[in-house]
């Protein structure tokens, strides 16, 4: 372990898989007390259960981001925990179902719209209201480089959200930067996830779609946007305000 986030509190969303959970483990390694949400309970008891095994400290709450009452609540629940909240990353996000945009059904286009956009937006308001009274902070929100970066045809739902958590976290930061909050984003690509697998697709056919998909010929790691965002979480970039940072092999260079 190391010492580069101690005496510092970090909030994960989307903390039981994926990114979250290597970011999550990632920011514990580096001396932070963490908390990660989510929905599932055992994903989340799951990762918490990672960071003890190696003496991090970490614990774990249920939210949706989707509600106003189980943000708040999150928030609540972590300054009565810790007295404190230093880093939140705003990570929790779903794909939705592919179709065209004509053919997105109602209850799609709202779900992923309030989870991916107005979920971010909810999570920073609380976040924003503790932080500016108590000394700042860094946030960092998932984007995707399906977005403001690429469009993939099917994929209009998901990129609409992103391109607009782009833009949110662009206006967030011009907002609240002289409230000593720096708000940035990462908009990675394919990552070593379930979602950037094809359906009936596994890792071997992946590996061979990527080498032909993307400049730098495979998926990234997990631990590589971990990195990113704890970068964009460290005092090193402390000059980096408003920015959406690609992780994507090359895929939109």
């Amino acid at each position: 372990m190391h010492t580069r986030f101690d005496a510092k509190v970090a909030l994960v969303t989307g903390g039981g898989s994926g990114v979250g959970r290597s970011t999550a483990i990632a920011f514990a390694r580096a001396g932070a007390t963490v908390v990660v949400a989510g929905r599932n309970e055992s994903s989340l008891i799951q990762t918490v259960k990672h960071i003890h095994r190696f003496g991090g400290d970490a614990s774990w709450l249920i939210a949706d981001v989707t509600q106003d009452n189980d943000v708040a609540a999150m928030i609540k629940t972590v300054i009565a925990r810790h007295q404190r909240l230093d880093i939140a990353f705003n990570n929790a996000g779903i794909l939705g179902p592919p179709a065209p945009i004509a053919d997105i059904d109602s209850d799609t286009w709202d779900s992923v719209l309030n989870t991916n956009l107005t979920g971010v937006w909810r999570s920073m308001k609380y976040e924003i209201s503790h932080m500016r009274h108590n000394g700042g902070g860094s946030i960092i929100n998932t984007a995707s480089n399906i977005g403001a970066h690429q469009r993939i045809p099917s994929l209009g739902g998901y990129a609409v959200s992103k391109a607009a958590v782009s833009v949110l976290t662009r206006a967030a930061a011009r907002d609240h930067i002289a409230d000593g909050i720096r708000i940035n984003s990462i908009s990675p690509g394919p990552i070593d996830t379930t979602m950037s697998l094809l359906p009936g697709e596994d890792d071997r056919d992946r590996s061979r779609r990527m080498r032909q998909l993307l400049p730098i010929g495979r998926v990234g790691a997990l631990d590589e946007v971990a990195a990113a965002v704890l970068w964009l979480a460290s005092d090193s970039s402390g000059f980096t305000v408003g920015h959406d940072l690609v992780l994507d092999g090359g895929a939109t260079a």
